[in-house]
């Protein structure tokens, strides 16, 4: 990895879920189960069947809220208060990630597919406050989820994002297409996958932006 590859990246995107934090905490989890809980309660289906519904939807749609708006005409603001009632213990704080996202030049921002009250209280319980200037939410993309254009559209103009000089770090491949599309220097979080529109990948977020920042 060139650290001249991001020389013209003067803002630098995030993603939430599995992208500031590993993905080996398991938090995602039970942001899933409670998605089922809140099929099962809504849609009265047992949870087998909630859950191969969850999944369709995240697959089809993006996110399975967006699955059950379209196809059930489901009120978002429930489903967000419900989905992320989690417990954060298993997390902890990364002081090196910390220094590492500090040390980037120019602008620092959070997108997610998530609520941003959530959001909020994830990056406080990570130990983030005060590392991004903005945090933009399902809410600032009128519900709409990424790896939809349309959900990028309306939080990079809310953002007034210059897509030319920006980088975005994702942990789901399908989400860094349109950035890529845009001009992004694209970074996937976890696991190698061979799509075109990634231009590195690292299991490591904190040492990767420390050679960026060096």
């Amino acid at each position: 990895m060139s650290r001249e590859a991001f020389s013209h990246v003067d803002t630098w995107v995030f993603d939430l879920d599995n992208t500031l934090y590993p993905a080996g905490s398991r938090l995602f989890e039970q942001i899933e189960a409670l998605m089922v809980d809140f099929i099962t309660e809504t849609l009265s289906m047992d949870r087998p069947a909630a859950n191969v519904l969850r999944k369709s939807y995240w697959v089809k749609y993006g996110t399975t809220l967006a699955g059950l708006m379209a196809e059930h005409d489901i009120d978002p603001v429930p489903f967000l208060d419900k989905v992320h009632q989690v417990d954060l213990s298993a997390l902890t704080p990364s002081a090196a990630l910390r220094d590492a996202i500090l040390a980037l030049p120019g602008r620092k921002v959070i997108y997610t597919n998530a609520a941003r009250a959530y959001g909020h209280r994830l990056v406080g319980h990570l130990g983030l406050d005060g590392c991004f200037s903005d945090l933009y939410a399902v809410e600032d993309a009128g519900f709409a989820a990424k790896p939809h254009a349309e959900a990028f559209d309306r939080v990079f103009k809310a953002a007034k994002l210059t897509t030319s000089t920006a980088a975005m770090f994702e942990d789901d491949p399908r989400n860094l297409a349109v950035p890529h599309a845009l001009g992004m220097k694209c970074v996937l979080i976890g696991a190698a996958d061979p799509a075109p529109h990634l231009h590195f990948q690292t299991h490591d977020l904190a040492r990767f932006l420390r050679v960026i920042a060096a």
